[in-house]
């Protein structure tokens, strides 16, 4: 046997030896090693696999809740970048900082004990490098350009937002008063440009405007994120603006702004398993190329300001879906107004036609206050608008512009009632504002308890139950200029003063077993002379003081009752 021979044994022994050194060298880097004194000098860390820990309080971090430790959390930021990857750790402690730039292959991880915690003086932040400007780019938090980041862990990033309250809001959003340009404050993130980005399970409080802005981003995954953002005005809760491939699940959102905003063309999203509460909107659309969105088993409670709203100009929106859906004390409950037309002054030329079409609701469970109610833990005085008054479901389009393809399927909506004569006989505005502008003429609130749809093609309604507590005086549904509307086992409460469906200058429309719950006027009141082609097929009406009413112009061949 020659030297060069090496047993099986002694091959294996070696095998081993070689292993272990290597799993304690790995190790000793997981577990959060410092730095040699050359990493932290030259900010270029010793080679390893991604795996290393950079414990800010090894770069100089120290977490009294005093010490500002902008430049060694960026040092440690900046390492980790640099190595192409590893694990930014904040620990136990309160860490204060200004303005971070997170970057590439960064993981942000806080332990349950570590806090985050924005300064309170303005000179401590900086906009975000390459951010634009729009609603602000002044910063706690942010990327941009940056691709497979990471913040997660149990801990709080929290922006100290009460201490750049003024009293004043953006004057982009209701409720303003004409006060407005304080853009200079912070927002908690903003992430622009950013691909591939993850968010899991850190509680994210007091911004002090919005909290996580997304703009242009691809391949987001938010998950187990809670959220508290309750200080100032503004504050937002998660803000997308043209993002793609978003998931969203298991998270919890208060906030006093929009919880969800969904800006711009925001495309491939899915939120499920969340639950909001907000002033305002939760779902909120504006115009753009919105398409394939889709909501899921989400609850939605103390919300005043519609939960699911799309208000929109010139836009390409379709292909939403809202699915198994609660919510319990809220006004809207869904609005979408549609003018078809820019907002821009001088806008882009274009020859394509806007369109909002195939959405669907479906498994909806609301009730419906009658005013807003303030909620106890925001400290400053929020507007109510005169429109905000017994509102109900609104589908509102103008002029030569159509909502299409609309259904609910499932849908109970219990409203608070109320709604007075001077409602039911109020003339709807030609305007296609937010679901309270377009109430806002006096008297303020809807022509109708239950729903209200103008210049609506493909309308659908399946199982829907519509109901209040105090006697209403306004029919359940009022259609104006709809086309081509099916509605199946409908059931809704009536008043004896009014009929309980309501159609305007509207054809083409089949109800099947439809059942009044309380005594009314009419079933159906049919109005102008554009109307035909509507079929009552079966049903119970049997509480009906008569089943039609014609009126200015309307035809009795326009309607063909069948028992």
């Amino acid at each position: 046997m020659t030297n060069e021979h090496i047993s099986r044994r002694n091959w294996l022994g070696a095998i081993a030896t070689a292993g272990v050194g290597a799993g304690l060298t790995a190790t000793g880097r997981a577990f959060g090693m410092a730095p040699s004194p050359e990493a932290q000098t030259s900010g270029t860390p010793a080679a390893d696999d991604g795996a290393r820990i950079y414990n800010i309080t090894d770069f100089g971090a120290k977490g009294d809740g005093k010490t500002l430790n902008t430049k060694a959390i960026q040092a440690a930021i900046d390492a980790c970048n640099q190595a192409k990857g590893g694990t930014v750790l904040v620990p136990a402690g309160d860490f204060l900082s200004g303005t971070l730039e997170l970057k590439s292959y960064v993981t942000l991880r806080l332990t349950a004990g570590g806090r985050l915690l924005g300064s309170p003086r303005r000179e401590d932040y900086t906009a975000g490098k390459g951010v634009p400007p729009g609603n602000g780019n002044i910063v706690f938090l942010y990327a941009v350009k940056a691709d497979n980041l990471t913040i997660e862990g149990n801990g709080t990033i929290d922006g100290n937002g009460l201490a750049f309250y003024n009293g004043k809001g953006d004057n982009t959003g209701p409720g303003q008063h004409g006060v407005g340009g304080n853009f200079d404050r912070p927002h908690l993130f903003i992430f622009h440009e950013c691909n591939n980005l993850r968010l899991a399970n850190t509680f994210l409080t007091a911004s002090a405007y919005h909290c996580v802005r997304l703009l242009q981003c691809h391949h987001i995954h938010i998950d187990g994120i809670r959220i508290y953002n309750r200080v100032n005005k503004n504050n937002d809760g998660f803000h997308f603006n043209s993002c793609r491939y978003v998931h969203i699940v298991n998270c919890d959102v208060q906030c006093q702004d929009d919880a969800c905003a969904l800006f711009g063309s925001n495309q491939f999203v899915t939120v499920t398993n969340c639950s909001f509460s907000t002033r305002w909107s939760i779902f909120r659309f504006g115009g753009g190329e919105s398409q394939n969105i889709a909501v899921s088993n989400c609850l939605i409670y103390d919300t005043y300001g519609c939960p699911i709203k799309i208000s929109a100009g010139r836009a390409a929106i379709e292909n939403f879906t809202f699915s198994n859906i609660v919510m319990r004390n809220v006004t809207g409950p869904i609005g979408i107004g549609f003018s078809g037309t820019s907002n821009n002054s001088n806008p882009a030329p274009s020859t394509a036609k806007p369109y909002i079409r195939n959405l669907v609701f479906s498994g909806i469970r609301a009730t419906v206050l009658k005013l807003p109610v303030p909620h106890p833990d925001i400290h400053f005085d929020l507007h109510t608008w005169e429109g905000e008054k017994n509102s109900c479901i609104t589908l509102n389009a103008m002029g030569e512009h159509y909502l299409e393809n609309i259904s609910f399927t499932d849908v109970h909506v219990q409203y608070a009632g109320g709604g007075t004569k001077e409602q039911a006989a109020k003339e709807v505005p030609a305007i296609a504002a937010e679901y309270f502008g377009v109430w806002d003429k006096q008297p303020g609130g809807p022509p109708a308890y239950g729903l209200y749809a103008r210049n609506v093609k493909g309308l659908t309604l399946q199982n829907v139950r519509l109901e209040y507590e105090e006697a209403d005086a306004r029919p359940a549904i009022v259609f104006d200029n709809v086309q081509d509307a099916a509605i199946s086992g409908l059931s809704a409460k009536g008043s004896a003063g009014t009929p309980l469906l309501r159609f305007i200058q509207s054809k083409d429309i089949l109800l099947t077993a439809t059942r009044l719950l309380t005594p009314a006027a009419a079933l159906l009141q049919v109005e102008g002379t554009a109307c035909e082609g509507i079929q009552v097929d079966g049903g119970d009406i049997r509480k009906a003081a008569q089943p039609l009413v014609l009126l200015k112009g309307a035809e009795k061949k326009a309607v063909i009752m069948r028992s």
